[in-house]
C-alpha cells in the first residue's frame, strides 16, 4: 500500500504496467489522473463498508454501498449495495454495530461474485470515503485473496477534510495551546453542517452520508475550481 503523499499520476502509470488480473487492468485504465482538473468537473463515488471487525488483516467485508455523484447532484437511482458473505464467522459485537444478522448472509455471495460490477461502478470516478484507512484497506486484502492481488487508489477523504477545517478554525492560539479539536466521526461532522442523521453502519447510508458531507464541505470550505490534487490524498 502507498503512503498518503502519493503522485497519483506517476502511481497509477506505474500500476497500469504491473497490473496481471484483467478487472484490476481495466480498472487502472480509466482512472482519473489529472489532480489540476477543477473538482466541479471531477465524477465522484461515495463507498462505504461494514466489516466483521476493524483487522483488515483477519476480518473481512459483509456488506458495501456505493452511490455516484458530483459537487453538485447525488444520483440516488444509480446507488448499488451487497452483502457478501464473509470468510469467517461473524463476530457478535460487529452485529450489534452494524445489524446484519448470519441469517441475512446464509445466501449472500463470496465478495468474488461482486468484483467485476463493484469495480465497473468505481471505474472513471475518484472515490471518496469518510476515513480512507477502512476502504482502502479492506478492499485491497478482499482482492487479494480472491485474485491474487490488490487495488490502489486515491481517495477523497471527507474525515481528513472535517480535520483540515476544524485546524484552520482553531486557528495559532489553539494550536499552540493544542486545544482539542471536536469530533470528526461522520454523524458529528455532518451536524456542522446541519446535515440530517441517518441511520448509522448501513453501508449505502453511510456512502449517502458522506456524499452529502463532501458537497458540504466544498461549499463551506473550497471554491468550485479548486484542484483535485488539493482535496485526495
Amino acid at each position: 500500500m502507498t503512503a498518503n503523499k502519493v503522485d497519483w499520476r506517476e502511481r497509477y502509470l506505474q500500476l497500469q504496467n504491473e497490473a496481471q488480473n484483467r478487472c484490476i487492468q481495466a480498472y487502472y485504465q480509466e482512472v482519473i489522473v489529472d489532480g489540476s482538473r477543477p473538482i466541479s468537473e471531477v465524477p465522484l463515488v461515495a463507498l462505504d463498508f461494514e466489516t466483521t471487525g476493524l483487522n483488515y488483516g483477519s476480518d473481512d467485508i459483509v456488506s458495501v454501498g456505493l452511490i455516484p455523484f458530483d459537487s453538485r447532484r447525488i444520483y440516488c437511482r444509480d446507488s448499488q449495495h451487497w452483502l457478501v458473505k464473509p470468510q469467517q464467522k461473524l463476530a457478535e459485537e460487529s452485529i450489534v454495530i452494524h445489524g446484519i444478522t448470519h441469517s441475512e448472509l446464509t445466501h449472500a455471495p463470496d465478495f468474488s461474485e461482486i468484483i467485476t460490477p463493484l469495480l465497473n461502478a468505481l471505474k472513471g470516478k475518484v472515490i471518496v470515503v469518510h476515513f480512507a484507512p477502512i476502504e482502502r484497506h479492506f478492499l485491497y486484502q478482499a482482492l487479494k485473496a480472491r485474485l491474487g492481488e490488490g487495488l490502489e487508489f486515491a481517495v477523497i477523504d471527507t474525515l481528513e477534510l472535517e480535520r483540515r477545517a476544524l485546524k484552520a478554525r482553531q486557528g495559532l492560539i489553539g494550536r499552540l495551546f493544542n486545544t482539542k479539536l471536536d469530533s470528526v466521526r461522520l454523524a458529528n461532522s455532518r451536524t456542522r453542517y446541519s446535515l440530517p442523521a441517518y441511520q448509522n453502519h448501513n453501508a449505502l447510508n453511510d456512502a449517502l452520508a458522506t456524499a452529502e458531507l463532501l458537497q458540504a464541505q466544498l461549499a463551506h470550505h473550497y471554491r468550485q475550481d479548486t484542484p483535485l490534487g488539493n482535496l485526495w490524498i
